[in-house]
């Protein structure tokens, strides 16, 4: 068999990472009545389910698959400080503990995200290398709200940053995109790099949904990295559309006008309709089409070098499919899955009058950035 165009990296030990027992998001004590089991909300079966349907539809088989090694520390400590990374360490060889806000974790939770973050790391490597032409992460725990001393909603290592700082010093890029459209302001990776030109990062994410005190439009970066960050917050419940005019008026341009040598694309699903802890109604339709749009635009920039990092996402019944449909325009390659929401997602969409009022919040924010 000739080379496959897409890898795909994945570790059942990072399935194997686990929370402190919540139901959903609050913790379980005083009036949070325990559930049937311990329903942390970022559980490993969205990512599980996941992998299973590209693997009863025949999508794993188009993939060239693997695992990766877990990062080493000297990657780790070009983003992490020490202190954060000797005290991340110490707890998970006891019974584990927090390392911030949202940030829990058992025993040997350090090992597991060190290798989640490796996962990151040789999709970067196996598209720079040429290996293949585009790669999928399924890494887990997420990354893209870990600051540089402290973890913060689920994530506790930044995948993203770790990876990219890593292909920055091994391979001399000095423009490398970062597009973040996860429903959450990708607020870890935007303080990371916040004061350099070297890497773009674009977060598209619902407004002020967590944290809810950043991602503002506002916010475009610092010193030398001034004009090198771009929020776009989004209205809640703007659907597909929303997405389609955010890409179509500010994303796709601004990354013409940036011209990366490589693309790095932070995939959380919880944009989507039945996504507990958001309120956007997007559907696997909206992460097909933003993938080809992406792809598009890498084809015409770097050579079609992208690289998915899985985030959020937390429907464990319809994350898969949002995911199946992304990686299938990843592959270049159509199952016989149908996604069995889709219809209804689509008629709950907003109407003309909402579409409008977000695409001249667009409009007017294009226009600041001279996009339009």
């Amino acid at each position: 068999m000739g080379q496959k165009a897409a890898s795909f990296f994945h570790d059942e030990k990072c399935l194997w990472h686990s929370g402190k027992p919540h139901a959903l998001i609050f913790p379980i004590g005083g009036w949070v009545q325990p559930p049937n089991a311990a329903a942390y909300a970022e559980s490993p079966d969205s990512k599980r389910r996941l992998k299973s349907l590209m693997d009863v539809s025949g999508l794993t088989s188009t993939l060239a698959v693997s695992s990766a090694p877990t990062v080493e520390f000297p990657d780790l400590l070009r983003v992490h400080t020490a202190e954060y990374l000797d005290r991340f360490a110490a707890l998970s060889a006891r019974e584990g503990g927090e390392v911030g806000m949202e940030a829990s974790f058992g025993p040997g939770g350090f090992d597991i995200a060190r290798l989640s973050a490796g996962l990151v790391s040789a999709a970067v490597e196996t598209v720079l290398s040429g290996v293949s032409r585009n790669a999928y992460a399924l890494s887990r725990p997420p990354g893209h709200h870990c600051l540089r001393d402290q973890g913060l909603g689920f994530c506790l290592l930044a995948n993203i940053a770790i990876a990219v700082e890593k292909a920055i010093a091994e391979r001399q890029l000095s423009r490398v995109a970062v597009i973040d459209w996860d429903v959450h302001h990708g607020n870890g990776t935007e303080a990371i790099f916040y004061d350099r030109p070297d890497v773009f990062t674009i977060s598209l994410h619902q407004d002020r949904c967590f944290p809810s005190d950043s991602g503002s439009a506002t916010d475009r970066g610092a010193g030398p990295g001034e004009g090198y960050n771009l929020n776009i917050p989004l209205l809640p419940g703007g659907g597909h559309q929303s997405y389609v005019d955010a890409m179509e008026m500010i994303v796709l341009s601004a990354l013409r006008r940036y011209r990366p040598e490589l693309i790095v694309i932070a995939s959380g699903y919880d944009a989507n309709g039945f996504d507990p802890l958001s309120r956007m109604m997007a559907h696997s339709e909206t992460y097909r089409w933003m993938m080809n749009q992406v792809m598009a635009v890498a084809d015409e920039l770097c050579d079609g070098r992208i690289i998915v990092a899985h985030e959020g996402g937390y429907s464990e019944a319809y994350v898969p499919f949002c995911g199946h449909a992304l990686i299938e325009a990843l592959a270049g390659h159509r199952t016989d899955v149908i996604d069995p929401a889709l219809q209804m997602i689509v008629a709950q969409q907003p109407g003309r009058e909402f579409t409008q009022l977000q695409k001249s919040l667009l409009a007017e924010q294009a226009r600041a950035l001279r996009l339009a």
